[in-house]
């Protein structure tokens, strides 16, 4: 069994959790101990940090400071959380002047960091500790002939600390043939999703999105696999209906974290692999992987 702290972030509590739950569903089978950071708080998300630095540093050193009291390595789910984490840990280290003003804000709270935490992606540690082969060696219901477009997403990749390519990255590839599934040629598959913009800019996100969907549809994908990044699953899964709407599409194309992916894979059922909280309903798609008419009839059920 491996160990690791484990730092969900907000999302996760919220609109990633389908992500989460079937983060928690694979754990065990692939030998993962995630154990929850104690009190851990808001990573202080990108848009703080364009505020006021000095406070949004402090909050994410309350994070990192945290952790360390651990000895493990910090293992984060969100892709936008594990930049900011990133971020902050080189800046304690290279900008001396923050540092110093991050660690008087921590010495009030009765906490100190020293710079020690290795902080990783959930997907690059199954990735790397687990590795491909044990992956495979552990699937049940391999998912032979499913065409898959995978979506890593813009920030997990970026910036120098990512660990694959910026513009072509596979390790999500790797994954999914490791899985039985065969990936599609899927160029936009670094580009961002504009998750970010949502709210401030919807119709910004929009366009982001359906070009997404469409560069996946034109490729010969059936689903879309993403990161396990939850504004990335959310801005996908979610927002199809108003790209319809505004394109006059009719995109209904499943969107599965990587998370639920290997949780199908693994054998588990609808419910464990947190399926029925998708928009997007994958039933109809994975209905030829779920054997017999009782599986599927659980699946229906279950949503």
């Amino acid at each position: 069994m491996r160990y690791y702290a484990y730092y969900p972030g907000c999302s996760m509590e919220a609109t990633g959790a389908p992500v989460e739950k079937a983060i928690h569903a694979i754990a065990k089978p692939l030998d993962i101990e995630l154990m929850e950071l104690e009190d851990w708080t808001c990573c202080g998300s990108s848009p703080f940090s364009g505020v006021d630095k000095v406070k949004a540093m402090a909050i994410t050193a309350r994070v990192l400071a945290q952790a360390e009291k651990t000895g493990l390595d910090l293992v984060t789910p969100c892709s936008s959380c594990y930049t900011i984490l990133r971020e902050a840990n080189q800046l304690m280290k290279e900008d001396h002047k923050l540092a110093w003003q991050v660690h008087e804000a921590l010495v009030s709270v009765g906490l100190s960091y020293n710079g020690t935490v290795n902080i990783r992606h959930i997907v690059e540690v199954i990735y790397n500790d687990v590795g491909l082969e044990a992956l495979a060696a552990k699937v049940n219901r391999p998912l032979t002939g499913l065409k898959v477009a995978c979506y890593h997403g813009c920030q997990q990749v970026r910036p120098d600390y990512g660990f694959d390519d910026s513009e072509l990255p596979d390790w999500l590839d790797r994954m999914a043939k490791s899985l039985g599934a065969e990936p599609v040629y899927f160029p936009l598959k670094a580009r961002c999703c504009g998750s970010s913009l949502v709210i401030s800019e919807t119709d910004m996100a929009v366009d982001l999105i359906h070009k997404l969907l469409q560069n996946a549809q034109e490729n010969g994908a059936q689903c879309i696999v993403s990161t396990t990044c939850p504004l990335c699953h959310t801005a996908l899964d979610a927002y199809q209906s108003k790209v319809n709407s505004k394109f006059k599409t009719k995109y209904n194309l499943p969107v599965l974290a990587i998370s639920q992916f290997i949780a199908i894979a693994l054998g588990l059922d609808f419910k464990a692999s947190a399926l029925e909280y998708n928009i997007v309903s994958p039933r109809k798609l994975l209905a030829p992987y779920f054997s017999g008419k009782a599986s599927l009839a659980k699946a229906e059920s279950a949503t």
